[in-house]
């Protein structure tokens, strides 16, 4: 059974402000659930529409699951979780960063990007989209389970603290197919109308585009976890 209590709690979830006061978040799905249990994350409390998903989990029947999932169509499986705490951990060689993301999908897709590539952690301008709401964890398919969202308030001066080249994805620079990118840098990846924040246009060394072969009425950008797949391909090529 799911008390009305509970009940309000989950659906409180859906909001960012509750998940940072309470420090839980929603999870749908039996792998991305799995995944998280898998990688030790504490989960809270579990409801399955199956009678043997996990020793944890209460069963409920669909009625409920409709009441208390956060996605347009229910899974069988739903999670509540711990929010981790914020670690602090040694930069890596290759650093990926979002600034200004506010397309939950995009944000949960390049987390995926970000863990088939072996990147530990993606480092998020604090006005990108919280990486704990349901549709970026929806659509990481599990990898924020293997991928830290390390949000920097001054994330202009974050990035020149790690002191290494800076390369920003954009409409206008040199072809990312005449130069070699190399993997010990810093690589930018802007909101999906406005691109790189100015602030962090003064800090970049280069400017990367991926050229359109297609000069006239041609699509006029591509989708930012389109462009971020192909830099980490070029990255590893």
């Amino acid at each position: 059974m799911v008390s009305k209590n509970q009940l309000k709690q989950i659906l409180k979830l859906k909001h960012k402000k509750y998940r940072t006061r309470f420090g839980y978040f929603v999870a749908e799905g039996e792998k991305i659930v799995n995944d998280l249990i898998n990688s030790s994350w504490h989960a809270q409390s579990l409801y399955s529409l199956e009678d043997n998903f996990h020793p944890k989990a209460i069963k409920i029947d669909f009625s409920v699951m409709k009441k208390i999932t956060h996605l347009k169509t229910p899974s069988p499986v739903l999670g509540v979780f711990k929010i981790p705490n914020k670690i602090k951990t040694k930069p890596s060689l290759l650093t990926i960063v979002i600034d200004k993301l506010i397309d939950p999908g995009n944000l949960g897709s390049i987390i995926r990007l970000c863990d088939w590539f072996g990147v530990d952690e993606l480092v998020c301008s604090s006005d990108t989209v919280d990486c704990y709401n349901s549709k970026v964890i929806q659509s990481s398919m599990g990898s924020i389970a293997r991928v830290r969202c390390n949000y920097q308030p001054n994330l202009d001066d974050y990035l020149k603290s790690l002191e290494k080249p800076i390369f920003g994805a954009t409409l206008n620079g040199n072809s990312i197919y005449k130069k070699k990118l190399p993997l010990n840098a810093i690589y930018v990846f802007g909101n999906e109308s406005n691109g790189i924040s100015e602030s962090i246009n003064k800090i970049l060394d280069e400017k990367i585009t991926i050229p359109n072969q297609r000069l006239i009425n041609g699509a006029n950008s591509l989708n930012v976890a389109t462009s971020a797949a192909i830099f980490l391909s070029e990255i590893f090529r």
